[in-house]
């Protein structure tokens, strides 16, 4: 007989809260409502079952734990050969345990939550649909943040009727098929099975007269001007979102959400990287030989002075603290990277060819010690077995 802790998937000295739990879960994978014709289904239930009806119980769990599943065959009140030790042999038995453990409303309650059903959802209303917006923002209004107004078209609550669909309170009249619950029972197996009631959708009530100004839908097609607040520091493919700017709910119901999904413009200067900016600065052969002193522009207002160190080479970044975008969430801002890269001059006079003509002859080996490493590295390629 396979131990009760190892069939529910728990340890010996699990809480009431966690074998319940376990319980639960197990009982509704392996149920037979949602394996129909599956033997080895059917019994793994009776398995799962046994083994709750028995820890769930301190008294038989303290005997168990003691003594084994044989002591609690002969147990008065605490099952007999059919019962728990001896196996559930029917079905019934184990559905019993079922029933219990998913406590305590009888069998509409049971079913509700097994097949999804909630009563209390139908008759507060559901919840409209949520709606999507796309918005093409300018990488200054990412950094600095914005409002920004948009064109919402939506399903609004009717103010005519108050979403209520009925010209009066008068007109909202109790539904015939199911007596006002807004769910039906129908028979399975051992269970009455509660169902939305197809005729009221859940309400429990019926429209006599509609409302004139929704034709009883409850919500109207609407088109409203919003402002949108945007963050500082928010990033191409982040989403905003704007509770109860959806679709109005079904029968009085909360509204649905609007999501707005960001999209910022590449910039023509400027290279977002996270919460940096990165800009590429030309400078001459001379400049980044000798070093020099620039100025570049920042993204939101003004310059920054920069030095460009004596030697600098092509490729090399340098680093200006907080000068990149605030944080989206409030984490202080990111760095302005700036990209050196250097420019080789074009239609050159005749006298600066001589000027560098000039500088070639007494151009050293230690003047440029990458052209040195490569050659040294390459002549292996050139050298003779």
């Amino acid at each position: 007989m396979a131990d009760y802790y190892h069939v529910l998937g728990i340890a010996k000295d699990a809480s009431q809260d966690e074998i319940k739990k376990a319980y639960r879960k197990a009982a509704l994978k392996h149920h037979p409502d949602k394996n129909p014709g599956d033997p080895e289904a059917e019994k793994k239930f009776k398995e799962i079952s046994e083994a709750y009806e028995v820890l769930s119980d301190e008294k038989k769990r303290q005997i168990y734990d003691q003594y084994g599943a044989d002591a609690l065959k002969g147990a008065a009140g605490m099952g007999g050969p059919g019962g728990p030790g001896g196996g559930f042999s029917t079905m019934e038995e184990a559905l019993r345990t079922f029933m219990g453990a998913f406590g305590g409303g009888g069998q509409d309650t049971i079913f509700d939550s097994f097949f999804g059903f909630n009563p209390e959802a139908a008759e507060s209303g559901t919840q409209g649909a949520s709606k999507k917006m796309n918005l093409t923002i300018t990488l200054e209004e990412a950094a600095r943040g914005v409002e920004k107004e948009a064109s919402l078209s939506n399903y609004a609550s009717c103010e005519t009727c108050n979403g209520s669909g009925a010209a009066s309170s008068s007109s909202l009249k109790k539904c015939n098929r199911c007596q006002g619950r807004g769910q039906i029972h129908q028979s399975r197996g051992f269970f009455t099975m509660a169902t939305v009631c197809p005729q009221c959708e859940g309400r429990g009530k019926m429209i006599t007269d509609p409302c004139k100004g929704c034709h009883g839908a409850g919500k109207v097609k609407t088109k409203q001007k919003i402002q949108i607040k945007i963050p500082p520091g928010i990033d191409s493919g982040m989403r905003l979102r704007m509770p109860g700017y959806g679709d109005a709910g079904d029968h009085g119901g909360p509204a649905g959400d609007l999501y707005v999904h960001i999209m910022v413009e590449p910039h023509k200067i400027f290279h977002r990287d996270g919460d940096d900016l990165l800009i590429e600065l030309p400078v001459s052969f001379v400049e980044a030989a000798l070093g020099c002193k620039k100025e570049i522009p920042k993204l939101l207002d003004g310059l920054c002075r920069i030095q460009i160190p004596e030697g600098t080479q092509s490729g090399k970044i340098l680093r200006v603290k907080n000068e990149g975008i605030a944080n989206v969430h409030g984490q202080g801002k990111g760095d302005l990277l700036v990209k050196i890269t250097v420019e080789t001059p074009v239609d050159l006079s005749e006298k600066q060819k001589e000027i560098l003509r000039e500088f070639a002859e007494h151009e050293k080996e230690h003047n440029s010690p990458r052209k040195k490493s490569f050659f040294d590295k390459i002549k292996v390629f050139f050298s003779k077995d």
